[in-house]
Formats: structure tokens, sequence, C-alpha cells
């Protein structure tokens, strides 16, 4: 067997080939079975090509430049606002970035609260920072 059969090679050339920053599963049930799909991305999180950031979520990484450690490609908020866009979760604005926009505040929104529209019970995050929901508005 050549390395390109491998479903691990399958699977890591769809990653590299994708623009997408965040994967789920169900993007690769043409390539495997779900046990199969899940080992290689186990594995993949290992090497560290991929970090997990949810259940069944898993986001592109790389080497960090000042620790060495490996971070995801994109800051948490943006990974969770895809994550959520792919998993069918409709987001909005959150009250406190509407509050920056309008001049009420000039506190910084982190980002890290996000405003969607139905429920939510799922963690996303990664190395203990996770993000939280609020019930959009309007």
């Amino acid at each position: 067997m050549s390395k390109y059969e491998r479903l691990s090679y399958k699977v890591s050339a769809r990653i590299a080939r994708k623009n997408n920053a965040v994967f789920v599963r169900k993007d690769f049930e043409d390539l495997g079975g779900y046990d199969q799909i899940g080992r290689i991305l186990r594995q993949l999180a290992a090497a560290g090509k991929l970090v997990r950031i949810g259940y069944g979520l898993y986001a592109k990484a790389k080497r960090s430049a000042l620790t060495g450690e490996v971070i995801p490609i994109l800051p948490l908020p943006t990974l969770a606002k895809e994550a959520l866009e792919r998993l069918g979760i409709e987001i909005g604005v959150s009250q406190l970035e509407k509050n920056y926009n309008a001049g009420i505040t000039t506190q910084v929104p982190t980002g890290r609260k996000i405003a969607v529209k139905g429920r939510v019970s799922r963690k996303i995050g990664y190395n203990g920072a996770y993000v939280s929901y609020e019930r959009a508005t309007g």
C-alpha cells in the first residue's frame, strides 16, 4: 500500500487543500468510517497538525514562535464563530459589541462572548479558554 492510498494521507491532503480553519468529522465521512476518521484526527492533533477545540471540532494548527507550543492558526473567537456557522447555528452581534460600536463604552470587547440565535450547549475553546454565549436580540 502506497502512502497515497492511506486514509491518513487523504485526510491530511484534504485539510491542506481546504481554506477552512475549522473541521468537523462530517467533512471526511466519504473517506472512511466514523471511528477511523476520529482516530486519524486524534493522531493529527497529537502530531501538532490540528488542535481540538470541541467535541468533533478541530482547527488547523501551527507552532508558536514565542513558546514553541502548538496553537490554532486563528484567534479563538474567530474559530468559534466559524465552528458555530459550520454547525448551522446562527450568530449575531453581542451586547458588548453593540455598546462599543454605538460609542456607549470605550471598553473593547474581547470577542469571547458570542450572541447566538437558539440554544447552544457545546463548549468551544482551547487550553482552558472557552467562549461563552448570550441570546441574540432582534
